[in-house]
């Protein structure tokens, strides 16, 4: 339990910090508890980015199946919803997966939890759409939502919502 409660704080704390810049002392503290107990879970500060992210991606599926229509043209439209919700109170500064690949391009088990975490989501709105065939499209839209949110805010998410109507109106 104390280790998904670090977690969860060191997912708190990057989002709000970043990757680069906070120290390890300053995440212990972030997370309340001591150093020992802090490395005794995650044993260094790259373990704790992977631990933040993975904290945050079964976070991030949740809530955007929070009050979701079961499958179809709807469920995707409110995920997209969801995704606007979820920039505006937890990700103001953009993916926070990308954010660590920025901070970490060369850390082989931080790319590949952002890389596991980007084919699930793309994965997961293919499912939800009930149309296999457009989850890399309708993931390069959830992508640009996420990427350009620090400068279009709600204008990224309405545009991607009129081009998934039309996606699937074409279809």
């Amino acid at each position: 339990m104390l280790k998904k409660q670090i977690a969860e704080s060191l997912e708190q704390a990057f989002s709000e910090l970043g990757f680069a810049e906070p120290s390890v002392a300053q995440l212990k503290n972030a997370c309340g508890v001591s150093l020992r107990t802090l490395y005794k879970h995650y044993p260094s500060k790259e373990a704790m980015i992977v631990a933040a992210l993975e904290h945050r991606h079964q976070r991030y599926l949740r809530f955007l199946l929070e009050d979701s229509p079961s499958a179809g043209t709807d469920a995707v439209l409110h995920i997209f919803s969801q995704l606007n919700q979820w920039m505006n109170d937890f990700a103001p500064n953009g993916c926070m997966s990308m954010n660590a690949i920025a901070a970490f391009p060369e850390h082989k088990l931080i790319l590949q939890t952002v890389q596991q975490h980007k084919e699930a989501v793309r994965n997961f709105l293919g499912e939800q759409s009930l149309r296999t065939g457009l989850a890399t499209q309708l993931f390069l839209l959830h992508e640009s939502v996420s990427c350009t949110w620090p400068l279009l805010g709600e204008q990224a998410t309405d545009a991607a919502k009129q081009t998934i109507s039309s996606l699937f109106k074409e279809g």
